[in-house]
């Protein structure tokens, strides 16, 4: 390697590897941006800002509102505009799935920031 790769920053494995943008640790799997993590060093991975689709800023347990209906997986339905959900949670999902929830009816699941709207 040409310059050596930062450690995982949650599990501090030396062994991390670039993957296009990304740098990623082999032992846990996360996978973060560098400039980030070098930027504000512990703080940038802990406070990562995560907005709705109007721009206001969602925190853990805020309630949103899902602005545009959604198909699911296995279910005829949907979930329909409007739909309230409450109590959420914010994660590092996968393809941009950053708020963990229990919407009723469906149960457990990841939405994208970009779909919903702050209550």
């Amino acid at each position: 390697m040409s310059d050596s790769l930062p450690p995982c920053p949650k599990c501090s494995s030396e062994y991390t590897y670039e993957m296009n943008a990304l740098v990623v640790c082999p032992e846990c799997g996360h996978e973060w941006v560098p400039a980030e993590s070098a930027e504000g060093g512990a703080d940038a991975t802990s406070e990562r800002v995560v907005k709705d689709a109007v721009g206001n800023v969602l925190r853990d347990g805020d309630s949103v509102t899902v602005v545009k209906a959604l198909k699911v997986k296995g279910s005829p339905s949907g979930i329909k505009a409007g739909t309230k959900v409450r109590n959420i949670r914010l994660i590092d999902g996968v393809d941009g799935h950053d708020i963990d929830c229990r919407i009723e009816g469906f149960g457990a699941m990841q939405l994208k920031s970009s779909v919903v709207k702050k209550a």
